[in-house]
């Protein structure tokens, strides 16, 4: 574990200034949940871990899954402080990030406790904005997607893939009512426009995740399990371990991926490549 107790307030120096973590201190793959209290959750489900870092909402473990090495690091709520995680986790040499969080539905037939694998988001937060030209793509790692898609179907979990919606705002964001019955312009048509466009899901975190992390080079991917569906107004906290599960296992899966491409002398791993 790195010592932390005489480092400077440089952004730049080798512990994060938020994360507080080192390259000594997390796997290659670090799953990011949103909650500091879902890290136990995660972890209970691993072979063993250290908790080896806690600052603000920045909780860190590392461990080991199926024998495979393994973090977790929890964002907080929203994209700002995501980005801060994937940035100091980065120069921390983390290559792998896998959003585990909670979401809402929009599509009909999508049931509250089922995931929902994100293929690429909808920027709709402006953390995002301050990379990159609004134009460039929040795209998923396509290994990461075929790994969390491996690992849902051998869990046999119900999950649906396709486009996510990251907003800014849990209320006017999301087209919800704000104080005293507040609604900001456009939010009485927004869940119909994402509806009609195919997008699955809406949550705070992933399309900045995403689009960091291909700027630079890394993967990402997320899967998050949907506490609420906002056709059928069905509302319930389902699910979490089964994301945080379908998460760790794709850790597993990604790691022999990478054995895979070693040894077929592949750049990418594809389906004509066997696990």
């Amino acid at each position: 574990m790195t010592d932390k107790s005489d480092r400077s307030e440089d952004p730049n120096d080798e512990v994060g200034y938020h994360v507080e973590v080192g390259s000594d201190d997390v796997a290659d793959a670090v799953l990011l949940p949103g909650n500091p209290e879902r890290v136990d959750k995660i972890t209970a489900l691993w072979d063993g871990h250290e908790e080896v870092a806690r600052h603000r909402e920045y909780r860190t473990a590392t461990g080991t899954y199926d024998g495979a090495p393994i973090s977790v690091t929890s964002t907080g709520i929203g994209s700002p402080s995501a980005a801060i995680a994937v940035e100091e986790l980065a120069r921390a040499d983390v290559d792998t990030f896998i959003r585990v969080g909670s979401c809402g539905a929009i599509q009909p037939g999508m049931d509250v406790g089922d995931l929902v694998i994100t293929t690429g988001a909808v920027r709709q937060e402006g953390t995002s904005d301050e990379y990159v030209r609004e134009d460039y793509p929040a795209a998923a790692d396509g290994e990461v997607v075929s790994a969390l898609v491996a690992a849902a179907e051998r869990l046999g979990y119900d999950y649906h893939t396709g486009v996510t919606m990251s907003a800014d705002s849990f209320y006017a964001g999301q087209g919800r009512p704000g104080f005293e019955g507040f609604e900001a312009a456009g939010s009485d048509e927004l869940v119909a426009e994402l509806r009609d466009a195919n997008v699955k899901n809406i949550e705070m975190e992933a399309s900045a995740i995403l689009t960091i992390a291909s700027v630079y080079g890394l993967r990402a991917g997320a899967v998050c399990s949907v506490y609420a569906n906002r056709v059928t107004g069905e509302f319930r906290t389902e699910g979490e371990s089964r994301a945080a599960e379908t998460a760790s296992l794709a850790v597993k899966l990604l790691a022999r991926m990478d054995e895979v491409k070693r040894e077929a002398g592949a750049d990418r791993w594809h389906a004509g490549l066997s696990l």
